[in-house]
Formats: C-alpha cells, structure tokens, sequence
C-alpha cells in the first residue's frame, strides 16, 4: 500500500505515464496524468495552450490542474505522471511537494532524443511537424538543429529535476517492468 501520493517527473518520454499506470496496478491505487487533467479542463492540450497562448496561460493551466489534483487526492493515496514542464512551475511544483514524493526519472540523453525525433514528420517543402513546444519555439530548420536545441535543455531540465526531487532513479534502456520493479523498490525504501 502506498503512503503517500508519489509524483513522477522528467523529461518528455522518459516513461512517467506509462510508469505511473503500471505502478497504480502494482498498489491498486488511482493514477493521474497532469496533462490528461488539463485537457479535461480546458478543453485543449498542454502543446496547444502553449501555442496559442504562450507560456503563462499554460503554467496557469498546469497549476489549475495542481490545484484540482490536490483536491481529488484528499484521503487517498495516488501515482501522478507530471508534465515534463512542470519544473519550470514553482507554483505547481510547491503544490505536488506538499502532497507527495517527487519522483525523478532520469532518462538517458540519446534514448529522449530519439523517442523526440521518431515523432517528428518533416514536410515535402522540408518544414518540421510534430516538433515538441519548447524546441520549436526555437526554430530548427532540420533535426541536427533539434538535437542541438534539446542537448542544452536537456542539461538545464536536468540540473532543475535534481534540485527539486526527493528521489532520483536512473531509467535507461531497461524494459518497462525492469524500471517499475527500480522504482518500486525505491519506495519502498522511503516507507
């Protein structure tokens, strides 16, 4: 059983969903999504409300979400996949810190990039589609350009996701059940 709420985060594809749905069935406790609960609020998807309104609406959204989350959680216990922005949240993240422990999942450079890079189209005129929020705001022209743009944020978002986790666990090119069994023995640790 768990003892308190558990927060998964990190960067984008580094498995939190599909951990904290696995993990859930493991202690037969709910999971939520904090993008799948902006979506149910708003309407609209974490990439889109960044797009169309900028990067305070969509804090706003994901801090909303917080606040909502917060609320539901009252009385249970719950594993929550986090966006892989939500470092850059101070609201949202003083939120989760008061209710729970801050999972990082540290996944590797190269493995992230690929999981980025096998999303993206590229167009007949050579335009880029599918191109996470946070690296096209920067324009690439080509995909050397998003793993240039991704190498520097990757380094930041890592230094940020040290600084504000309560546990780190490395998730490399293990299977989904070999990563579940590294976190489950990591809280089991902290109970």
């Amino acid at each position: 059983m768990l003892r308190k709420n558990i927060f998964l985060m990190g960067i984008k594809h580094c498995g939190k969903s599909t951990q904290a749905r696995l993990l859930s069935k493991f202690y037969s406790c709910p999971a939520f999504d904090t993008d799948d609960l902006i979506f149910e609020m708003t309407g609209k998807s974490p990439r889109e409300i960044y797009n169309e309104f900028g990067k305070d609406s969509f804090l706003e959204a994901e801090t909303n979400a917080c606040i909502f989350l917060q609320k539901k959680l009252e009385g249970r216990f719950s594993v929550i996949a986090t966006g892989g922005g939500i470092c850059n949240n101070s609201n949202a993240i003083e939120i989760i810190k008061n209710n729970g422990i801050l999972i990082f999942l540290d996944s590797e450079e190269e493995i992230a990039i690929q999981r980025i890079l096998k999303e993206i189209e590229i167009k007949q005129d050579g335009t880029l589609e599918n191109v996470p929020a946070y690296i096209a705001k920067e324009h690439p022209k080509n995909l050397d350009d998003v793993r240039k743009i991704f190498h520097d944020f990757y380094v930041n978002r890592t230094e940020l996701y040290n600084s504000i986790c309560d546990v780190k666990i490395s998730i490399g090119n293990a299977s989904k059940a070999e990563n579940t069994k590294k976190l489950i023995d990591a809280i089991e640790c902290l109970f």
